[in-house]
């Protein structure tokens, strides 16, 4: 069997070298520890805590303890060291702050995205990770080295759970210590080793929604830092009030579950932070719901930006996606100064919101050089 860690294009990558491997009791980080160990790489595994603020855990009926019950079973299994690295503070303190001060501008956050950047890649690797060599996560996601030997991330050959979107936001130097032993996989092989390999969590669900919460409603989430603040929600074709919602913050554009209006079906569209307001359609396609050009800043470039001359303000053929789905949509990509570049998109998008994460990548969707803040 071709070397796990070599599959992700780190090819310096030995027994020798000091690998630390966080491992979060779900099956995809269980089957990067049975591969490494598989080759004679015994790394040092780390839980990452980041639950709850000091709540007790039956009001948030949080996973993580069952979490903490599956890694320590799988260590004592392989013979590997387990320790538990407290970042709870920091996740509040740096990845909630951030959600919330979005939510409340109206916009629409990642907190998954963030996630990455600050805590599984930054305040870990401030703890415990620089003292290692390499970082392995059950990520699906790969990374190859190019001619010039430039590490690159890339995408997973599993469309649906790619997970280079929610990568796209760290930095460069956390890229160069990660590995993603699993990602030349799909899901359903990482479920068939777990089986034949009787690991304990083989059968276990994926998390879904926001990495920490468990079962945890995302509303309730917003509820407890924001509140609740009455507002309208009219119809946008016709200026008609069809009801009250409890804060705009609760709502999403494009979304369509969960908004409580009867005579639907009803799609939010449109919001007005100032007046609390949020605008309703009962199509999927009205023309306001769509969008073909946009704005992006802030553009984290992984590797290297795809533009060395600061002068060149060419347009360049790209892939995008603006959302956690296996569709990439063909566009350009140009600079407009003061760090903000252009997306046109060969076909109006839905949904665009100010907020979200633009993740590019090239014509064939394989490389990802990074992500930006759709503006608009």
């Amino acid at each position: 069997m071709e070397s796990a860690i070599n599959k992700t294009g780190n090819t310096a990558a030995t027994p020798s070298r000091r690998i630390a491997l966080l491992l979060s009791g779900g099956v995809d980080s269980a089957v990067v520890l049975h591969l490494l160990c598989e080759q004679g790489i015994k790394p040092d595994c780390f839980y990452i805590k980041i639950g709850p603020e000091d709540t007790p855990e039956e009001n948030w009926d949080c996973t993580s303890e069952e979490d903490l019950e599956m890694a320590t079973a799988l260590c004592h299994r392989y013979g590997c060291r387990l320790e538990v690295v407290d970042c709870h503070r920091e996740y509040w303190n740096q990845v909630t702050t951030y959600t919330m001060q979005k939510v409340r501008a109206g916009f629409t956050p990642n907190p998954d995205v963030m996630c990455n950047r600050l805590i599984k890649f930054g305040a870990f690797h401030e703890k415990r990770g620089h003292e290692y060599d390499i970082i392995a996560t059950g990520h699906y996601a790969t990374t190859e080295i190019d001619a010039e030997g430039k590490k690159w991330l890339c995408t997973s050959p599993d469309p649906v759970k790619d997970q280079t979107d929610f990568l796209a936001q760290i930095y460069g130097w956390q890229l160069q210590k990660a590995i993603f032993p699993i990602g030349s996989l799909k899901k359903e092989e990482v479920r068939r080793i777990a089986e034949e390999n009787r690991l304990i969590n083989a059968k276990r669900k994926d998390s879904q929604g926001i990495c920490f919460l468990g079962k945890i409603n995302y509303n309730d989430y917003l509820r407890r830092y924001l509140g609740e603040r009455e507002g309208k929600a009219i119809e946008l074709e016709t200026g008609k009030l069809i009801g009250k919602h409890k804060g705009h913050w609760f709502c999403t554009i494009g979304q369509r579950k969960g908004l409580g209006f009867g005579g639907g079906p009803w799609f939010v569209v449109k919001k007005d932070v100032r007046k609390n307001i949020i605008y309703l359609s009962h199509g999927y396609d009205p023309e306001d719901a769509y969008c073909s050009e946009f704005l992006i800043h802030d553009v984290n470039w992984l590797t290297c930006s795809m533009y060395a001359d600061d002068k060149d303000r060419s347009p360049r053929n790209i892939t995008f996606k603006i959302r956690h789905t296996a569709d990439y949509n063909h566009a350009t990509i140009e600079p407009k100064g003061d760090g903000t570049y252009l997306i046109k998109s060969d076909k109006p998008i839905h949904g665009v919101a100010p907020g979200q994460f633009c993740v590019i990548y090239d014509t064939e969707h394989h490389r990802c050089y990074g992500s930006g803040e759709i503006t608009i």
